[in-house]
């Protein structure tokens, strides 16, 4: 059974940066889309990016572009987001969420494909 654990959140000042990691156990990464959400106290789930399993096809918000970015390493079973430029809004838990999926996908629509895993989820607080 894949299980998927995040780390790396905290609490940060606007500007600052932090990288998250998304570990992956019980299977191997290949073959494996993975997707980074968020959610806010008090707003719904939003969509922050995603990686294929071949990292030929990456997204991300539009809220989140040119300041955050996906890599993933697959020998190691690891995703990350660099957050750099962080700001206020950017405050939420964050989940790493995976598919099963082959080099093939498409990160156009992840925001709506069915994603069936989960992490527990990571505290990141950009405060002033």
């Amino acid at each position: 059974q894949l299980q998927l654990v995040e780390s790396g959140g905290g609490l940060v000042q606007p500007g600052g940066s932090l990288r998250l990691s998304c570990a992956a156990s019980g299977r191997a990464l290949d073959y494996l889309a993975i997707s980074w959400f968020r959610q806010a106290p008090g707003k719904e789930r939003e969509g922050v990016s995603c990686i294929s399993s071949s990292s030929d096809s990456i997204n991300y918000a539009d809220a989140v572009k040119g300041r955050f970015t996906v890599s993933r390493d697959n020998a190691k079973n690891t995703v990350y987001l660099q957050m750099n430029s962080l700001k206020p809004e950017d405050t939420a838990v964050y989940y790493c969420a995976a598919t099963i999926a082959g080099p093939r996908y498409l990160c156009s629509d992840y925001v709506n494909d069915e994603w069936d895993y989960w992490g527990q989820g990571t505290q990141v607080t950009v405060f002033s």
